[in-house]
């Protein structure tokens, strides 16, 4: 297994890391502290080719491919968590399932503004009430004729009023016996009449990043922006989250790189007891499990990368690499605040902002606790992935780069 980088992987890497730290570094503790998205950062985004990095160049993508995506979602959360959730609802929530359950119109109609970044996309699935159980949802549609009427109401919605358009699954059959198939997805014009979105302010972090809510009342969405067949909503739903977790895992490994930076700089400029602290054996101890966990982390989420490269299945590789990443980035953060001490306590320091936008990783996208039962279920034979009807595509440089 070869482990180095491309020079396209290196060149990704770059040009994500000088957008971060040219453009939102000197911003960044502004709008965290406003609780205000940074203005021009979507566009500037879709213009650097960030938000299309993982799809085919003929579907206006960068014809990268999904490891030099996780590449990006490193650095981009290496500066702060809301940069990274564009990647996880607008690149992997809502265009890669388009990508990869969408009809070959639906590519050509949302896929190509999306991966442009002239359109914005979000994924609407949460509901006030439902959290990890995506089979309770509540919002529904009904068949009327060549559309369907859409109502009900989606909450903890990145980008939720700064999207043009949502996926979004809703309860289309109630009388079904399995839950999991009353569920249909569809790609909805958030501009529609009987769409209203608002925002969600005093969240713990990710202060900077959009979240909000959606409601849906009486919506006319056409039958060809349903996105697969009626009762494939909860398949479609479930292969988003493969995706979106893979850019959290990802993401997560930026904070623990980023906290132990941050702490290793520090460690060696503070004094105490006549000698810099990072000759501390207790500092050294927190600073060298920081780097193990960033080691893992990573090799974690290059497996997956890898995996996705090759066309293969890896719900359980992804698993794995988000709960490790999302919970080793928390620990990471909690002692870089311990390292810098009193400082860390205060918003001088970047190390307190890791940490309260670390905590909602382990929530969102399939909390620690939903991950812990998919990996159980695949360690005790419980659990098995079946082919689905549309599988994600392995990566094929010459399709991706035509």
């Amino acid at each position: 297994m070869d482990f180095s980088l491309s020079p396209e992987h290196q060149m990704t890497q770059k040009m994500v890391r000088d957008f971060v730290q040219k453009e939102i570094a000197p911003v960044i503790k502004e709008y965290d502290r406003r609780q205000e998205p940074i203005p021009f950062m979507l566009k500037r985004m879709g213009e650097l080719g960030i938000l299309g990095l993982p799809f085919p160049v003929r579907y206006g993508g960068q014809g990268m491919d999904y490891l030099a995506w996780g590449l990006a979602c490193e650095e981009l959360e290496a500066m702060d968590t809301h940069l990274r959730v564009v990647m996880s609802v607008h690149t992997g929530l809502s265009a890669m399932s388009i990508f990869q359950w969408g009809t070959e119109e639906q590519k050509q109609k949302f896929l190509v503004p999306l991966a442009k970044g002239e359109k914005i996309g979000c994924g609407a699935f949460t509901e006030p009430g439902m959290g990890s159980d995506v089979a309770a949802m509540r919002t529904n549609a009904k068949r009327d004729g060549d559309h369907y009427l859409l109502n009900g109401e989606k909450m903890w919605i990145s980008l939720a009023s700064k999207a043009d358009l949502a996926l979004v699954t809703v309860k289309t059959d109630p009388s079904s016996p399995k839950p999991s198939s009353a569920l249909s997805t569809f790609i909805v014009d958030l501009h529609s009449e009987g769409v209203k979105t608002g925002d969600i302010h005093g969240k713990l972090g990710v202060r900077a990043g959009s979240t909000g809510w959606i409601s849906f009342t009486d919506v006319k969405v056409p039958v060809e922006n349903r996105l697969g067949e009626e009762g494939e909503g909860f398949k479609i739903t479930m292969s988003a989250f493969d995706h979106g977790r893979y850019t959290v895992a990802s993401g997560a490994t930026g904070i623990i790189r980023a906290a132990l930076e941050a702490s290793v700089k520090y460690a060696k400029t503070r004094t105490t007891f006549g000698k810099p602290i990072s000759e501390h054996q207790l500092i050294q101890e927190k600073i060298a499990k920081m780097s193990q966990d960033y080691e893992i982390a990573r090799l974690l989420y290059y497996q997956v990368g890898w995996l996705k490269n090759a066309g293969k299945r890896c719900t359980r590789e992804t698993s794995f690499a988000k709960k490790f990443a999302t919970e080793a980035s928390f620990s990471a953060a909690n002692e870089a605040i311990q390292i810098h001490g009193a400082y860390g306590f205060s918003d001088e320091y970047d190390v307190e902002r890791y940490l309260r936008n670390s905590k909602g990783a382990m929530i969102y996208e399939g909390s620690s606790e939903i991950q812990t039962l998919i990996q159980a279920g695949y360690a005790l034979g419980e659990r098995a992935d079946k082919p689905l009807r549309c599988e994600a595509p392995a990566y094929d440089p010459e399709f991706w780069q035509n």
